[in-house]
């Protein structure tokens, strides 16, 4: 013990900061905390603009109000403050470049030609409104077009006809397979096979009414919205903790810069 202790003794002590580096991690510490001071407020303020701006909007005849395009954390308030307030709020466009959120009155939310023509970038007008109409128009004929040609062309291959009223594209056999193969199955086999058919119950070891979603729209939504408010806060904790570490790391690398002085010996001048 008496040894330890009189290596102990012998070992020199670490050096200490400057005052001047000292001064330099003090200042770095301020400027970190006057940032994140500004941000708050900054966010306040947006909140506060954000709250009037909703308020106007809800007792005003407009359909929906856009704003400008924001980061991520900008557009979360607006997302939370829409959906404490009953509105619809729906974001647009490219992250970091035009992504904008577009918040809308619940009796009158977007529908799909708007959210397609938003996605694509092109706004929304009556202009755009009609044009976007036909196109769903003439989509939707091609589609029926190409179902009839694929079902006459099912039909020729599996000898069947198509009646060419239907509407529906009913294939409808040429013959009647019980006449053709009532030597085999009897004339009423059918009639006393046929039985009350039942669902089963259970699939596995839950049962199938518990796997059901008994939620309704409204709770679907606020789950939705609670998990993303979940991943905001995730967000904003783990930029806390970057923060936190560049600025440790900066205290570090003042630490190392003190240290490596106090062991470089000064240079004396030999004449």
């Amino acid at each position: 013990m008496d040894l330890l202790d009189s290596i102990l003794n012998a070992m020199d002590a670490p050096p200490s900061a400057s005052e001047q580096q000292k001064t330099l991690i003090k200042k770095q510490r301020e400027m970190m905390e006057r940032m994140q001071k500004r941000q708050k407020e900054e966010l306040l303020r947006f909140r506060k603009y954000v709250d009037e701006r909703m308020a106007r909007f809800a007792k005003d005849d407009r359909v929906s109000i856009e704003f400008q395009p924001l980061d991520k954390v900008h557009r979360s308030v607006i997302h939370e403050i829409a959906e404490n307030g009953g509105f619809i709020a729906m974001s647009f466009g490219q992250e970091d470049v035009d992504r904008h959120s577009v918040v809308y009155k619940k009796e009158h939310a977007p529908g799909e030609d708007e959210v397609t023509a938003r996605r694509n970038g092109d706004g929304w007008n009556k202009e755009i409104a009609k044009e976007y109409a036909e196109q769903r128009k003439e989509r939707l004929a091609q589609e029926q077009s190409d179902k009839k040609a694929s079902t006459a062309a099912a039909a020729a291959e599996a000898g069947c006809s198509t009646d060419p009223d239907n509407t529906t594209g009913e294939v409808k056999p040429m013959t009647n397979y019980k006449a053709k193969y009532a030597h085999l199955i009897g004339e009423s086999a059918g009639l006393q096979a046929a039985g009350k058919t039942e669902t089963n119950q259970s699939y596995g070891f839950v049962p199938s009414k518990n796997k059901k979603d008994m939620r309704s729209i409204e709770q679907t939504l606020a789950d939705i919205q609670a998990k993303k408010r979940l991943k905001l806060q995730q967000q904003q904790e783990q930029q806390q903790e970057q923060d936190q570490q560049q600025q440790q790391q900066l205290e570090e690398e003042a630490l190392e810069v003190s240290q490596s002085a106090a062991e470089d010996p000064p240079v004396a001048d030999h004449q």
